[in-house]
């Protein structure tokens, strides 16, 4: 085990636990790498709620998790699962990035295309489109 892999078990310990398929875990240049395929939103919640116990604010640069949920097509309906506040929309895949509009605690939205397994294009009701952080994002 490495430091990265040690400061990380518990990471790597509930993608397992999850039943993440096709897991791999590797480091490269001091970023640890977590990828595999989640058998529905649960499992990639364990994941990420694992990394958030240990990075409240997913902001580490030393890893890169890449767990997909398989099968959500473009057109999925999607509940927006933050704690309280809205979920912004982006316009490009990046928190650095304008603020096009909002979606509430509890709204549905459409998925236009799983972009990145961090950041997901969204379309409102209101037909508001824009990148939202896929954590916060429900099928």
């Amino acid at each position: 085990m490495n430091a990265l892999q040690d400061k990380y078990a518990s990471v790597i310990s509930a993608a397992q636990s999850a039943g993440v398929s096709n897991l791999q875990v590797s480091e490269q240049d001091g970023i640890l790498y977590i990828s595999g395929n989640a058998g529905n939103t649960a499992a990639k919640d364990a994941v990420w709620n694992a990394l958030g116990a240990i990075d409240s604010t997913y902001s580490a640069s030393d890893i890169n998790v890449d767990v997909q949920v398989a099968g959500l097509a473009a057109g999925a309906t999607l509940m927006v699962a933050t704690e309280s506040s809205n979920l912004n929309l982006r316009q490009e895949p990046s928190t650095e990035a304008a603020i096009v509009g909002k979606a509430a605690k509890g709204e549905s939205v459409t998925l236009v295309e799983q972009t990145s397994d961090d950041w997901w294009k969204v379309k409102t009701a209101d037909g508001e489109e824009g990148y939202a952080y896929a954590r916060y994002l429900q099928a």
